[in-house]
């Protein structure tokens, strides 16, 4: 039997693994008079070992039987032995559609190894093409997707909803290249910067200096956190209030995560991070965490509940996390966001806080309210008292050097003093150890 050594799947293998050269896994195997619509492969990615399946779009518009399914279990079983990561290349119009419930048998089987090795080792989906109903399903089990311009997505037909645009902007995908070939190119960046295994270090490598010195906002503390062109922003283009990124500090992979102070928070936002959080965990990719936040979006009291769910289930999935874990407030941090993600104990193994920092349970306003209204009375100027206090109450009570009086924050720092700080205390958590309680999974609400 002759390979189509210019089909689409092997085309976009060639492109994956290292000077494309990669050894096939059962590329005899038939289903219904011709090859099965499958490429599997291993070989290695920046010298990572790394297998690899394409569906083939050139063999029966890529159609999945149960000989499909088996040569892409066979792949996940490799990989569970051997601890190297999955890259998954979808582009396929769907089941044989025979009437028989094979093509259930046939995605259950994948579904399963999926599940398997979740969190064991790392897997990627690169939607090349048409990812449609249980593919869907398997394809977003991954711990990150990464969808090409043109590509689609989807459980049932809708064109409006299956773009890659609106998987972006719903946290379906966590990038977006304008080609196949481009959306491989990512793969390879985030596969050298994510471990083997659960069990392996994180990568090290050489490094360049940040590219900016620490300034006053945000995208500043970020870029003079990371080596130079280390950063690689994950799902960007959804919940605009919560900032999540793998990179690298001296040469280490971590994760960065942020709040926004522009936007408050939503139950996308805490939703997106409480996801990054589990990745890094999963396989120990330390997280720093950037605080600077208005509070939460809840006008509506649907809002309120789903953000209350939402912060139960970040707030734990940090406590939860045993990798180890910095917080840096430079802004406002307050009440049960503060506990969440920057509270001493299980959720951060370091805290600081810039000089100018905000930290209390209450926002100043409602503060001098609850806590100062007898201040108020008899003033001749009502507002001009409580601004008066608001200020006062800040820069006293709730200070950066308050908390830190009474053990809230471990050390204020300068912004200047970040990249130091924060490469210090990942250095001297190396060697980090938590033993949990013995159950099988958190029971946190989704």
């Amino acid at each position: 039997m002759e390979k189509n050594l210019n089909s689409p799947a092997r085309v976009l293998l060639t492109a994956l693994f290292d000077d494309g050269a990669y050894q096939e896994i059962g590329s005899y195997i038939m289903e219904k008079d011709a090859p099965a619509a499958v490429v599997t492969a291993y070989g290695y990615v920046n010298g990572n070992p790394v297998y690899a399946f394409a569906q083939d779009k050139s063999v029966e518009n890529g159609a999945v039987g149960m000989a499909h399914a088996e040569k892409i279990s066979k792949l996940y079983g490799l990989a569970s032995k051997t601890g190297a990561p999955v890259v998954g290349i979808y582009d396929s119009n769907g089941a044989f559609m025979d009437g028989s419930a094979a093509s259930l048998n046939a995605y259950s089987m994948m579904l399963e190894q999926t599940a398997a090795v979740s969190g064991v080792v790392p897997q990627i989906s690169v939607i090349a093409g048409v990812c449609a109903g249980s593919a869907a399903v398997m394809a977003c089990a991954a711990d990150f997707v990464i969808m090409a311009q043109d590509a689609e997505l989807f459980f049932t037909p809708n064109i409006e909803q299956s773009s890659a645009e609106v998987c972006a902007e719903n946290g379906i995908s966590a990038l977006t290249a304008e080609t196949p070939e481009e959306a491989v190119a990512l793969t390879r960046s985030l596969i050298n910067l994510l471990p083997v295994n659960n069990m392996a270090c994180t990568p090290c490598m050489e490094y360049d200096a940040p590219v900016v010195s620490a300034g006053t906002d945000f995208a500043s503390y970020v870029e003079s956190i990371a080596d130079g062109d280390s950063l690689l922003e994950v799902y960007g283009d959804y919940a605009g209030a919560a900032y999540t990124a793998l990179a690298t500090v001296t040469g280490s992979t971590v994760g960065i995560v942020g709040t926004n102070k522009e936007l408050k928070l939503t139950a996308d936002d805490c939703n997106k991070l409480a996801r990054f959080i589990r990745t890094c965990d999963a396989f120990s990719i330390p997280v720093i965490t950037l605080i600077d936040t208005l509070g939460f979006e809840g006008s509506a009291a649907s809002e309120t509940a789903g953000s209350v769910r939402a912060l139960t289930r970040l707030a734990g999935s940090y406590a939860e996390a045993t990798t180890p874990k910095i917080s840096v407030v430079t802004g406002s941090a307050v009440g049960a966001l503060f506990v969440a993600l920057a509270g001493k104990g299980c959720n951060a193994d370091f805290s600081y806080a810039f000089e100018n920092a905000y930290i209390a349970p209450l926002m100043p306003e409602a503060a001098v309210e609850f806590l100062w209204h007898d201040k108020l009375k008899g003033c001749d100027n009502l507002q001009a008292k409580r601004q008066e206090l608001v200020k006062e109450y800040t820069s006293t009570v709730a200070s950066a050097e308050a908390a830190a009086k009474i053990g809230t924050v471990d050390e204020v720092i300068t912004p200047a003093e970040l990249r130091n700080a924060v490469s210090k205390a990942l250095s001297m958590l190396e060697g980090k150890r938590v033993t949990n309680l013995p159950k099988k999974h958190n029971n946190f609400p989704f």
